[in-house]
């Protein structure tokens, strides 16, 4: 197994991977990145981020983190900001600081660069999506939180568990008035992979969603692109050292 020395980053989706480094990734093992960094592909969700970092974890991680995109619950975020929380907190009221010193140093970085950034509020952690605005709309009132993804709250725990340092750097994709109907987020699979056959019924069955797809397209785009520039402003390990 791949020993680590630097920063375990957890990664959901494949596009997400991509922006983050040219290597091929592999699916839920660690991929060694530079300077002993490492990255886990884990698919979406809570259960496939807690087993990623726990494999970190385990491969010698000195820190763990999240990287990848994330909805707005707060209208006027737009699409392709990029989020770095002052905490995550879940729909169970768990709430996780990140490493205050790393942080720092991620947003010295990212200030050097052109990108937008938001330094300020709360990821919220949720098990399945928000696809809707009457969905992001309510969690923001709930939870007080500004954007969602299913995954850094885990990862979180596992970090408070093993006594390794957090963060986590998100990319906006869907803004708040943005919706994804449920039969085209059904047609990827777990690691945001289109599933070519599914998406085909689905619009030979409902041709009215192809209107979403150049909107979709476009905002994974260019919230893929803001990972891009961020990672090379940061490094492959988001500027953790040991």
């Amino acid at each position: 197994m791949t020993r680590l020395s630097s920063a375990g980053i957890v990664i959901a989706l494949a596009l997400e991977a991509k922006a983050l480094t040219a290597n091929t990734v592999d699916i839920e093992r660690v991929t060694p990145l530079a300077n002993g960094a490492g990255v886990w592909l884990s698919g979406m969700g809570p259960t496939a981020a807690r087993a990623a970092a726990q494999g970190l974890a385990d491969g010698g991680a000195t820190a763990l983190a999240t990287f990848g995109v994330s909805g707005a619950l707060k209208a006027g975020l737009r699409n392709g900001t990029l989020f770095c929380p002052e905490r995550v907190v879940d729909d169970n009221d768990h709430d996780y600081t990140l490493d205050a010193a790393w942080r720092t140093r991620l947003l010295q970085r990212l200030a050097a660069t052109r990108l937008a950034v938001l330094e300020t509020g709360s990821l919220l952690s949720v098990p399945l999506p928000l696809l809707t605005t009457a969905a992001k709309i309510a969690a923001h009132e709930r939870y007080a939180a500004v954007a969602a993804d299913m995954e850094s709250a885990a990862v979180a725990e596992v970090a408070r568990d093993r006594n390794l340092p957090f963060i986590a750097l998100r990319a906006i994709i869907d803004e708040v008035d943005d919706t994804v109907p449920t039969a085209l987020h059904a047609s990827v699979d777990a690691w945001g992979r289109p599933r070519p056959f599914y998406l085909i019924a689905t619009l030979s069955r409902h041709p009215s969603l192809l209107r979403y797809l150049p909107g979709l397209h476009s905002r994974m785009q260019q919230a893929t692109r803001s990972l891009h520039s961020a990672a090379e402003a940061t490094g492959s390990a988001l500027g953790w050292h040991s």
